[in-house]
């Protein structure tokens, strides 16, 4: 099969990228002929002064994305093409292009942008559905996209012209069942989506030893819950050491923070190499994943289940459903400090039941995130994808004899 990935690239490293890559790799080494088409939001400083008003035309529908996505459609003819994120360099033409092509395509769903322009459910800390369950003008009103009004208005327009456009996929993957019923409640055709979850490759190997130290792995942002990690941490005993592990716009507000709070036990290692990663957690007592969204499917959670690694998450979304509670894990309520602090000290201080608990893990990691359990669930949802523009196309063609009958 001849496969299309297209990838937007965001400015921070994070996990659409790592999923991307490996997806990738994977498909070239079951035999397939892959292509990508890549940009990158590093455009987007190259647009300056007036030429702001361009980018805000291009993220709404970006007609050069759709000309050199046509382009490249006509030369290679792709069986499939396979998109991951859009936002903001290509924007939804991508859609339109392939559907006048008639070649079909398919969309992993890695946020929650097509019905809330923050893309994860989130305002002022706490969830907020309101753009889903009323209108985008919710969200403009609370400036939801970056802090900003006029920012969020664009994200908005955008995401206003796919629907006005029906510019979609013929498959949604979701990457949980929560995340799935999330989006049929919100107006997907429960046909055209489907559950794979990501998954890890090569595999690291299990952890050996209980863990000399607790971990969070991911990006340092508001909605990942960070603030609440510090607070915990604060009311926990000295000498429960803490790594984290990851790059974003908070990194060093929390680094002070830390430093203020007199957390001398917590290490910031900013973004590392995901081998460097993998090492940090195989050596982890637990992964702390406390973040106050709808976390979809963090590749952290993944990566800890794959070295044997339990995970302490929040009790809410995709991770809910990851994290079985008291046998690969432990839930605490978002936000609660108190509650994280003590779960963490109880975790510290059961180095056996962690074990157990770890064990578990990499079980649950061998019976669904390994490459070989994926490869078969991408096949049959690309295959349902083709079985769909096939059916259009027949559809399209009867139309056309009957009215050359008539």
């Amino acid at each position: 099969m001849k496969i299309l990935l297209v990838h937007n690239r965001y400015q921070i490293h994070g996990g659409e990228e790592v999923v991307f890559e490996q997806e990738r790799q994977l498909l070239e080494r079951s035999g397939h002929q892959v292509l990508t088409y890549c940009r990158s939001n590093f455009e987007a400083e190259d647009y300056g002064g007036l030429r702001r008003l361009a980018l805000i035309k291009n993220i709404a529908w970006s007609s050069d994305t759709k000309d050199q996505l046509r382009c490249l459609l006509r030369e290679h003819q792709p069986d499939v093409v396979h998109v991951h994120n859009t936002f903001m360099m290509m924007s939804p033409s991508v859609f339109a292009a392939c559907r006048e092509a008639r070649v079909p395509v398919v969309q992993t769903l890695h946020n929650y942008r097509l019905f809330c322009p923050a893309a994860n459910f989130v305002r002022d800390g706490k969830i907020c559905e309101e753009c889903s369950d009323h209108s985008l003008l919710r969200g403009i009103r609370y400036g939801c996209y970056r802090k900003s009004r006029p920012a969020t208005a664009t994200v908005a327009l955008m995401m206003s012209v796919q629907r006005r456009r029906r510019a979609y996929p013929d498959q949604f993957i979701a990457l949980t069942e929560f995340s799935r019923q999330k989006f049929i409640r919100a107006g997907i055709p429960a046909e055209k989506l489907c559950v794979k979850p990501n998954f890890v490759y090569p595999d690291p190997g299990e952890r050996s030893g209980d863990g000399a130290h607790a971990v969070f792995a991911g990006r340092l942002s508001d909605e990942k819950g960070l603030d609440t990690l510090l607070d915990a941490w604060k009311q926990l005993p000295d000498g429960i050491p803490l790594s984290i592990v990851g790059d974003g716009p908070l990194l060093e507000q929390l680094r002070n923070r830390a430093t203020g709070m007199g957390l001398s036990g917590i290490t910031f290692h900013g973004r590392l190499p995901r081998e460097k990663t993998l090492e940090i957690i195989k050596l982890a007592r637990f992964l702390v994943a406390p973040s106050q969204c709808y976390e979809n499917f963090p590749m952290g959670i993944a990566e800890a289940f794959s070295c044997g690694v339990p995970v302490i998450c929040s009790r809410l979304g995709g991770m809910r459903e990851i994290v079985e509670n008291k046998r690969t894990g432990l839930h605490f309520t978002a936000g609660d400090a108190v509650d994280l602090a003590r779960k963490v000290l109880w975790s510290w201080s059961n180095p056996e039941q962690m074990l157990e608990m770890g064990k578990a893990a990499r079980r649950e990691y061998e019976a669904k995130y390994t490459a070989e359990k994926n490869y078969p669930l991408l096949m049959t949802i690309y295959q349902r994808a083709v079985a769909a523009e096939t059916a259009v196309a027949q559809a399209d063609a009867e139309v056309g004899f009957s009215l050359s009958r008539g």
